[in-house]
């Protein structure tokens, strides 16, 4: 599922020139159209590249992620600041939300076109996010990191490898991130659940292979296929980052798992059929229900945290209900259309349709560890439940759950929202021990 998060980036520079200065103006009117929802006007302003990275449809889908998380728009500051970067005039205005601040940016060139965007938590912040240190549950003389190179030569992407000290043949896990534009540690505010991961389980003497994903390194060009699929934005890598930890010289290629969180968790079954020589995988909070059945469920759920919904937030589960109307209208001739609906082309909903994880694991033989959070509104409960029905009672199938655990694996109390991703703090220990118990003895 998608993580709603503050940040969205997008930006464009090129060789250094003279400010322009009706920078401030372009940049209140653009702003006026966003917060007006007039997203057809700022997309005619949008330079080629900008074109590219943020086809029709992907404004609309960003803004309304954006109020979903942070509340509904109340008002922005009457002063906009202008910022020289390149050849580009940033003009940043803070806006108020209903649940937080941002930052709104738009960068225009010296032809007055929106060269790039961005809407972000303010630089000011008064609580800027701590730097990461290790849970407690690492053990840094146990392990080493190095950084590595996985992928094709079109799409190479920067990882991790997360190997324990010695030199023994090592089992190895490689992850697989979640919806969006994913980092190698699948940063999330001031959270790192893979990177937690990693060190966790490579102080227990599992290797850990981790990669920025293929939509954050090449968004652009990503964005440019009108054919994507979950194949060119997840499979192709998994298959190169487990071909990968397969020919080091320090690891097992009898024992190589896969462990994939949320979208990365759905897209399990495929994984393992598509590679022959997985030992194993591990499902982190698998989503077993259609994305967009799930967009309009959370846009619902944040809404109604506070007891009843607004005018503004029934807008936004308006717009995420359309869009799910438009997705399960899609037709065959659709395939090749162009356009986005939910930030993404007809070609990838299409791929999807049909596809029910919990019934496609039921076709493998392959063993299974199968973890929910149960404070976990993103992937709930009842999807877990459809993952047990499907493969419960089988003696290669684990499953657990944890009460206090959100989507990210992280402990808390309540109801979790999403300004809990935002809290510093680290994927729950026992998670860890579940997950590197029931590597070691297969």
């Amino acid at each position: 599922m998608p993580l709603l998060v503050l940040a969205v980036l997008l930006f464009v520079t090129n060789p250094a020139q003279t400010p322009e200065p009706d920078a401030l103006a372009r940049g209140r009117a653009a702003l006026a159209a966003l917060t007006a929802r007039q997203f057809a006007s700022i997309e005619a302003r949008f330079t080629d590249e900008m074109k590219a990275a943020m086809p029709p449809g992907r404004l609309e889908f960003t803004w309304t992620m954006l109020l979903a998380q942070a509340g509904a728009h109340k008002s922005c500051a009457p002063d906009s600041r202008v910022v020289a970067i390149a050849d580009k005039q940033m003009v940043i205005t803070a806006c108020e939300f209903e649940r937080a601040q941002v930052d709104v940016q738009f960068a225009f060139d010296t032809q007055g076109r929106i060269a790039g965007m961005r809407l972000r938590p303010p630089a000011t912040a008064p609580a800027p996010v701590a730097p990461y240190s290790p849970p407690a549950y690492a053990d840094p003389a146990a392990y080493n990191e190095q950084e590595v190179k996985i992928g094709t030569a079109d799409w190479p992407l920067p990882a991790t490898l997360t190997m324990p000290a010695g030199d023994k043949s090592y089992p190895a896990v490689v992850l697989v991130h979640g919806s969006g534009p994913n980092d190698r540690d699948e940063t999330v505010g001031g959270n790192k659940p893979f990177k937690d991961l990693a060190v966790g389980l490579a102080s227990r003497g599992i290797a850990v292979l981790r990669y920025d994903k293929r939509s954050k390194v090449h968004g652009p060009r990503l964005a440019a296929l009108t054919s994507l699929t979950v194949k060119e934005e997840v499979l192709d890598d998994v298959s190169e980052a487990l071909a990968w930890v397969s020919a080091h010289p320090s690891i097992d290629p009898r024992r190589i798992f896969v462990l994939g969180h949320s979208l990365g968790g759905m897209l399990v079954p495929r994984i393992v059929s598509a590679n022959g020589t997985v030992a194993g995988a591990i499902v982190l909070a698998g989503a077993a229900r259609p994305i967009e059945v799930a967009l309009v469920e959370q846009s619902r759920y944040i809404a109604m945290l506070d007891g009843t919904i607004s005018p503004e937030e029934q807008q936004q589960i308006d717009v995420m209900e359309k869009a799910s109307a438009a997705i399960k209208g899609l037709g065959a001739r659709d395939a090749s259309g162009g356009g986005l609906i939910a930030g993404a082309p007809p070609s990838y909903w299409l791929d999807l349709r049909g596809y029910d994880a919990p019934t496609a694991a039921a076709r493998l033989t392959t063993r299974l560890l199968v973890l929910q959070g149960e404070r976990d509104y993103q992937v709930t409960m009842a999807e877990f439940e459809r993952w047990k029905r499907a493969l419960g009672g089988r003696r290669e199938v684990t499953f657990r759950s944890y009460p206090a655990l959100n989507h990210l694996f992280i402990a808390g109390t309540g109801r979790s929202t999403p300004q809990e991703y935002l809290q510093p703090s680290h994927v729950a220990e026992e998670v860890i021990r579940d997950i590197a118990a029931w590597i070691r003895p297969q």
